[in-house]
């Protein structure tokens, strides 16, 4: 083997390992870049569960905290609109203040009255129970356009003219009336003064109950 042979197979080796050097090069970059990919990859997905823990722990530390307004605004605001319950209350807040009531009264119902008033027979067969209880849960109720879900019964107390209250317990009687949580809002007053005494008056009162039924 002479010499020119020789450093034509030394030539050719050389030039497959400075090939087989870049190709390897170039997969090892391959290589790497995908991995750093994937590695930023998964730190924006670990950065991403990290907050969604910062924020689930902070939600249920809020829920925690939270929990006793849900309760008291529950008990501020009733979720039915009993007539009854409301008259009670009424009444025993009037006896507190010795006020003596004539009437309490609510608007009419519009349970089994079509668009005129008059009874609508079908809509009452074609009714499932579950759109009766519905409808008779928000029958002389007024939606709340600025609260949704909150609705407004309005209730007429007219105290008694020939026992008219004096001006300092129907004052009082307002308060109590304003800070119970059936009548939350005194919406309208009408006082007429007694001709024999100055002090004294009768009146009449719209009262706002809110309801979330």
């Amino acid at each position: 083997m002479n010499s020119k042979r020789v450093f034509f197979i030394l030539s050719g080796l050389i030039v497959l390992l400075f090939a087989g050097l870049i190709g390897a090069t170039l997969s090892v970059n391959k290589v790497l870049s995908k991995q750093g990919s994937d590695l930023v990859t998964t730190k924006a997905i670990s950065a991403a569960l990290s907050q969604e823990q910062v924020s689930l722990v902070k939600a249920k530390k809020d829920i925690k905290k939270y929990s006793p307004l849900d309760k008291i605004v529950r008990s501020v605001v009733p979720e039915d609109k009993d007539q009854a319950e409301a008259v009670r209350e009424l009444v025993k807040i009037a006896d507190t203040y010795n006020v003596t009531l004539s009437s309490i009264s609510f608007p009419a119902s519009t349970l089994g009255s079509g668009p005129a008033g008059t009874a609508s027979a079908g809509a009452a067969t074609t009714a499932t129970p579950s759109a009766n209880s519905k409808t008779s849960a928000l029958s002389q109720l007024t939606q709340v356009k600025s609260i949704p879900g909150v609705y407004l019964l309005q209730i007429t107390v007219k105290g008694d003219p020939l026992h008219p209250v004096r001006y300092d317990r129907f004052v009082s009687f307002l308060q109590a009336l304003e800070n119970n949580r059936r009548t939350a809002q005194v919406s309208s007053i009408s006082i007429t003064p007694s001709i024999q005494d100055r002090n004294y008056l009768s009146f009449s009162l719209i009262l706002n109950t809110y309801i979330k039924p």
